[in-house]
């Protein structure tokens, strides 16, 4: 679906724009809201992970860098110097994310080709952990929100645990989102796009899959370390370079993710400013760099403060209901568009449509109904704080 419009609509914004060009104004600003919470949360989940391999790297002081930090130091640095990069220039960010890249690529066939060989079949049965019931003391607020519509128990692990987790870490794939807000700024996007957005997604899918599979094999999936879990399992099979090399590519590969990240709030705010519904300056770009400079950096800000005191755990879920959330509207947003405008070039068309982007938009909602009633609850205050700004705030701060 998003190759589609991408690749028909090459503009800044991405499902933000393709939410306005089919759904109008207000459902425009709820999802443009949405990718802000989507990449700015995730930009600060992906940087205290950093923090956390950086310091496994160089045995840095967990009180200062680990997830335990009460101030993650490593988490707020990395993002200063990476919005640096971004308001120099788009040129100067996409190269450094492609040296980046290559060596996250590198290190990804490093752990599958020596890590294949620590496989402990043990570890791997069963492949699907047994469900079990949740202690008793839980708050409401942390089952998933299907436990409580369809009546369920509430329980960890099982397939129920499975497809939960999967809604948690489904921020890890939204990547090829960021590509789509790049498509003002590609030299063809009717070609460019859909190879980009489509080949990104099925290599990185490969690669996860692979990935997890040897680290759930090398380790029993209850004793992965969460701050660093690659170069952890690495370290308990006697492989402690091979973790270093990996604490090396997951700094290197995660930097590239928080470059992407950053870039591409500039781009949404950029677009949200420059159709009026974000303030006038965040929707012009920077005389001599001609990067949206002003969102980049009031993002890179708030951003920092949010990731240097916030745990990972409590910022994942946010993140991806948010993107499961833009992803309905670009769904949506297909159909809508191939009826209201027939006569649009598409480069690239989704198979069977309706269809398709019908069944992508309940996969994405089923999702969401996998992920913890206080995430949804986070999720309408986020709503109602980006309408309030919308609406509430004095006109006089918007173009006429």
């Amino acid at each position: 679906c998003y190759a589609e419009l991408a690749s028909s609509v090459p503009t800044a914004g991405s499902a933000y724009t393709y939410a306005f060009a089919t759904l109008g104004e207000l459902f425009a600003w709820i999802i443009g809201w949405d990718l802000l919470l989507e990449f700015g949360l995730g930009l600060a989940v992906v940087s205290r992970s950093w923090s956390s391999y950086l310091a496994n790297l160089f045995g840095l002081p967990q009180v200062l860098f680990g997830e335990t930090a009460p101030v993650n130091i490593g988490a707020v640095l990395i993002i200063a110097v990476l919005t640096v990069v971004a308001v120099i220039g788009i040129r100067e960010s996409a190269r450094l994310t492609n040296i980046l890249v290559v060596i996250k690529l590198a290190v990804c066939v490093l752990i599958i080709g020596v890590g294949v060989f620590f496989i402990n079949a043990a570890n791997l049965t069963p492949f699907v952990p047994p469900a079990v019931p949740v202690p008793e003391g839980g708050s409401v607020l942390e089952q998933p929100v299907v436990e409580g519509v369809f009546g369920l128990p509430a329980t960890a692990y099982g397939i129920g645990g499975m497809l939960t987790a999967a809604a948690v870490v489904f921020f890890a794939y939204t990547g090829f989102e960021a590509l789509a807000n790049l498509g003002e700024e590609t030299r063809r996007p009717e070609r460019d796009m859909k190879v980009g957005l489509l080949g990104a997604l099925g290599v990185c899918a490969v690669l996860y899959v692979l990935v997890s599979f040897v680290l759930t094999g090398m380790v029993h999936y209850d004793q992965i370390d969460s701050g660093a879990p690659l170069a952890g399992a690495f370290n308990s099979v006697g492989l402690p370079w091979v973790g270093a090399l990996i604490s090396l590519g997951a700094v290197t590969g995660l930097t590239s993710v928080m470059m992407v990240e950053l870039v591409t709030i500039g781009r949404i705010g950029f677009a949200m400013g420059r159709d009026g519904l974000l303030p006038a300056p965040i929707g012009t770009a920077h005389p001599r760099f001609g990067t949206p400079h002003r969102m980049t950096i009031i993002g890179a800000v708030v951003i920092a403060a949010i990731a240097a005191t916030t745990p990972i755990s409590e910022l994942a879920d946010m993140v991806s209901i948010g993107a499961l959330s833009a992803m309905i509207i670009v769904a949506i947003a297909v159909p809508v568009l191939r009826r209201t405008r027939p006569e649009l070039e598409r480069p690239f068309r989704v198979p069977l449509s309706p269809v398709v982007p019908v069944l992508a938009a309940l996969a994405c909602f089923y999702l969401m109904l996998n992920l913890d009633l206080l995430s949804w609850v986070r999720f309408a205050v986020w709503l109602v704080i980006g309408l309030v700004v919308a609406f509430g705030l004095p006109w006089w701060i918007y173009p006429p």
